[in-house]
């Protein structure tokens, strides 16, 4: 057994990587895009349909070109976006297209959740502050608006848990993913039961919630006629991209802090307790490890910002984040007076403020491309640095911090990050398969190849990259408190702006 398969299901795509059992090195990968559909402001919709077709079309691309044949893939292994809602029937048929982690359209049902279980007992249950982020109020929001679809509803199922199912026939999930959903007790590590029925949604719903490193069951020969994989090949079920991402970035060990910058960024520490702040600012998930816990306070869109700023500026067909890079690079730290604000799918982390919108403040005539790209660099990473304060607040001691996904690619934004947190950046080995590898270690401790996920530490270690600069970091913290100011003075008026466009009849 030569390999294993990890698929990350994440929000642009799923990317299929095959991992060497003995040295974690990549072997091959695999990249199959799928869409988003935004059909109303604050709302984000998947096609489930897109995630088979990714899942199959990966696995028999990765078989035909990376020279290993079906029998030599050990075991199969998933991460994927968390926080969502796919409804399925018994014959595992979706229902309707998933609500995914970035919608926002259930800030009423919210609202229904704090009312009846209280807003700081849910928040100490399932370690989620109440949200419309999370599956608790999307799913109430499908119940409430579409019932004759819930009736007909078998299971809820993440990303990765789908996946699993198509390739098993198994319904399951695991502890990080179930800690996405609001609805998991975090100590007891199950389903909490009471909470599901005060809301008045089914328990029955919920599929049963594993280790990450389990074995859940194996390639059925449907799925191998599909795939090209062997059929029996051992299925781990893996975890939620958070989970795996911290796996995947060393943060194995409590104290172990990392950030992450893909479509949305985080910055996680592991805990070997779940950490409750007093404000609600940050929340904890599951850790891959059953023994730890991950405290996290995320942006909604930071490459998803940059990304729209891209596209807005492109000149040719093809996106080039390098030439933005490079006209950013050549604008002084603070943007020429510019800041701006990554509001552009609402926000939760520090805020939890759904109405919250995106905003350039302080454009002038002078302001070009390079002015506009840094801003948006540097307001994501001011929204990142309150969570790091929040966890600091809380007693947490970070000296460092481990940078992986695609936004550590960028050496402009690493020393950015770097100036505004005053800390020196380490970059693993691996940072836009830090995800996948993640899930594939959580296969390979399922299989037995690995004795536990701090193996991580040999396969892939970390190399210190940017250090603050300390003029910099002066200026930074300056623009960091404008920063604060510029949201508070802001807030009300997102909050009208967002009223006004409720009301149709204005347009």
């Amino acid at each position: 057994m030569k390999a294993i398969l990890a698929h990350d299901l994440g929000t642009t795509g799923n990317k299929a990587t095959l991992f060497d059992t003995q040295t974690g090195r990549m072997i091959a990968s695999a990249y199959q895009p799928y869409d988003t559909a935004y059909p109303q402001s604050n709302w984000a919709e998947q096609n489930a349909d897109d995630w088979q077709r990714a899942l199959f079309e990966c696995t028999r691309r990765l078989l035909d070109t990376s020279g290993l044949a079906a029998g030599e893939i050990a075991a199969v292994s998933f991460s994927g976006h968390m926080q969502g809602v796919l409804p399925v029937d018994r014959y595992g048929t979706p229902l309707r297209t998933a609500i995914i982690w970035a919608d926002q359209r259930a800030t009423e049902q919210a609202a229904q959740i704090a009312n009846r279980c209280g807003k700081s007992q849910v928040y100490r249950r399932t370690g989620c502050q109440v949200s419309a982020s999370y599956t608790a109020a999307k799913l109430m929001w499908i119940r409430d608006r579409q019932p004759d679809l819930y009736r007909r509803t078998f299971k809820v199922l993440q990303a990765k848990d789908y996946a699993a199912y198509l390739l098993t026939g198994v319904w399951a999930t695991d502890y990080s993913d179930a800690s996405g959903t609001q609805l998991f007790d975090l100590a007891a590590r199950c389903w909490a039961t009471d909470l599901i029925e005060a809301l008045e949604l089914d328990p029955d719903l919920f599929p049963h919630a594993y280790p990450s490193t389990q074995v859940i069951g194996r390639v059925t020969p449907q799925a191998a006629g599909q795939t090209g994989l062997l059929a029996g090949t051992p299925v781990v079920i893996g975890g939620g991209d958070g989970a795996c991402a911290t796996v995947g970035a060393g943060a194995v060990q409590p104290g172990d802090a990392y950030n992450y910058i893909g479509s949305s960024a985080w910055i996680a520490v592991a805990t070997d307790q779940p950490l409750i702040d007093d404000q609600e600012r940050t929340f904890t998930f599951c850790h891959l490890d059953p023994e730890l816990y991950f405290s996290v306070g995320t942006t909604q869109a930071a490459g998803g910002s940059y990304g729209w700023l891209e596209r807005l500026l492109r000149k040719g067909a093809e996106a080039d984040y390098q030439t933005l890079d490079a006209q950013a690079a050549q604008t002084p730290p603070g943007a020429n007076g510019l800041l701006f604000l990554p509001h552009l799918l609402g926000e939760r982390s520090p805020y939890w403020n759904p109405l919250a919108r995106g905003a350039f403040v302080g454009l002038a005539m002078p302001h070009e491309r390079g002015a506009l790209a840094r801003a948006v660099l540097e307001g994501v990473a001011f929204n990142m640095r309150l969570t790091l304060d929040a966890l600091r607040e809380n007693g947490v001691k970070i000296d460092r911090m481990r940078l992986i996904g695609g936004g550590a690619q960028s050496a402009l934004w690493r020393q950015i990050l770097a100036d505004v947190y005053g800390l020196p950046i380490l970059l693993p080995a691996l940072t836009v398969e830090a995800t996948a590898l993640g899930a594939a270690l959580a296969g390979g401790v399922g299989i037995g190849i690995y004795p536990d996920l701090r193996a991580i530490r040999q396969i892939i270690p970390a190399e210190q990259a940017e250090r603050p600069n300390a003029v910099y970091q002066t200026r930074y913290q300056t623009l960091y408190t404008l920063y604060q100011e510029t949201y508070r003075a802001l807030e009300p008026i997102m909050a009208q702006l967002a009223a006004l466009q409720a009301d149709t009849d204005i347009f």
